[in-house]
């Protein structure tokens, strides 16, 4: 592994644990025992390597989805995946895209087209975890498309509600995505 791939690893650990929000390059350097001079070198620029932690983190959590097994069909396979979205990896992982987002950085380069990719991988991993559940071919990307929307929806109540709270809607969103599969 490449020093650059070192240290990327090392800073989206940090930032998995303590967040995107108000990351500057010396507090993390020094966290992780190097010099903001050596993040620049390897990255450029701060834009840089916060893009490449955005990418990593997303390219952990499709890991994550891959590494899935199949539920004994749709609905299963959403409350199951919502179930995951509650733990680690995936929380922390989720976090920070939606840090990303609430802090405006995935709409504009240099962060558009690289969490655009980062989207289409995301985007692919559940469409094949769907599929494995169940869901058809010509169906699984409206499936997809209500189920990761409303996940994420779902994710960021979990700040103010409680998950139990949450699992109803999470189960009436899995009847849905159930019977769309079905249509």
């Amino acid at each position: 592994m490449s020093r650059r791939e070192e240290l990327l690893d090392q800073v989206t650990d940090y930032v998995l644990e303590h967040g995107l929000i108000g990351l500057t390059l010396r507090p993390v350097a020094a966290a992780i025992g190097t010099s903001d001079r050596m993040l620049l070198y390897h990255f450029e620029s701060r834009d840089d390597l916060v893009t490449a932690v955005v990418t990593r983190s997303n390219d952990r959590a499709v890991a994550s989805i891959r590494a899935l097994e199949p539920a004994d069909g749709v609905r299963a396979g959403v409350n199951e995946l919502w179930r995951r979205y509650q733990i680690e990896p995936l929380h922390s992982c989720l976090d920070v895209y939606v840090q990303a987002a609430a802090t405006r950085l995935i709409g504009v380069e240099p962060y558009l087209s690289a969490v655009r990719a980062a989207n289409e991988r995301w985007y692919a991993g559940l469409c094949d975890y769907f599929v494995a559940c169940g869901a058809p071919h010509g169906a699984v990307r409206r499936v997809v498309t209500l189920v990761d929307s409303s996940l994420f929806g779902f994710h960021l109540d979990l700040a103010t509600d409680r998950p139990e709270e949450l699992a109803q809607g999470v189960d009436d969103l899995a009847a849905a995505a159930e019977a769309l599969a079905g249509a």
